[in-house]
């Protein structure tokens, strides 16, 4: 989403320093401190989706807002506008105004994944989050770890989101529950394959902005994509094994 080259692992990022050498050290522990701060920010933005979405079922405000088609349509829209404001505006915005729209856009996802406690149960949501947290950690160590270029991949995925989505605004017209079923389960291997490439995009990234000004708004826009991958695969596993509220 955002204009960022692709990771090169095959050959060493501009500026890294040879291994073996005094800034080697400098830049492991920068490196770590720096996917700490990614990962803390995603993972922040991730709880905090949960607990607004929660409280707004709890409350009862998600049926009435949602059993009105206009406000249902803001509500499922806004979170898109913050993603778009935040991708094109990443040069002309400060570090400070990505981390507030970042935290609108975890708020706004809240409000709009509320109704999944509308529709599942309780027990269902629980385990199709813990099994995909344990599928993105997984992923993403695999992602930080490997030595493979996952850029050709990357293209492959995002080849496949464009399908994915096109094929779920078909079947919004022909209701299909078997396309549905093929649709989720896509959608699984898909953003399972995004979490990898994510990873080692925002490792790669590191190289590229240490020790300047654009740190600060790399870690926000890399815990969106990284928030991203896991909130959707969590919504494919939770469609293709969730079970209904009686």
């Amino acid at each position: 989403m955002a204009n960022w080259s692709d990771p090169r692992q095959s050959a060493a990022p501009f500026g890294a320093p040879r291994a073996g050498t005094a800034r080697s050290g400098a830049y492991d522990a920068g490196l770590r401190s720096y996917m700490l701060s990614v990962y803390n920010y995603m993972a922040s933005g991730v709880l905090l989706t949960g607990i607004v979405a929660l409280a707004f079922a709890m409350s009862g405000a998600a049926a009435a807002v949602f059993s009105n088609g206009a406000l249902r349509m803001i509500l499922m829209l806004a979170p898109l506008g913050v993603v778009f404001a935040m991708s094109f505006g990443q040069g002309r915005f400060s570090t400070g105004t990505l981390r507030a729209l970042f935290w609108a856009f975890a708020t706004l996802m809240g409000l709009s994944l509320s109704t999944i406690f509308l529709v599942y149960s309780g027990t269902s949501i629980a385990g199709a989050f813990f099994a995909t947290a344990a599928g993105f950690a997984g992923l993403s160590l695999y992602g930080y770890t490997t030595k493979k270029d996952l850029s050709a991949f990357g293209t492959f995925l995002i080849i496949g989101l464009v399908g994915l989505i096109v094929a779920s605004l078909i079947n919004l017209f022909l209701q299909s529950g078997p396309l549905n079923l093929v649709i989720s389960f896509i959608g699984v291997l898909l953003f399972a394959g995004l979490t990898a490439y994510d990873t080692q995009r925002t490792k790669s990234l590191y190289f590229q902005v240490a020790g300047t000004d654009m740190v600060g708004k790399v870690v926000v826009l890399s815990a969106l994509s990284l928030y991203l991958d896991f909130i959707n695969m969590f919504l494919f596993v939770l469609r293709l094994f969730g079970s209904q509220r009686n």
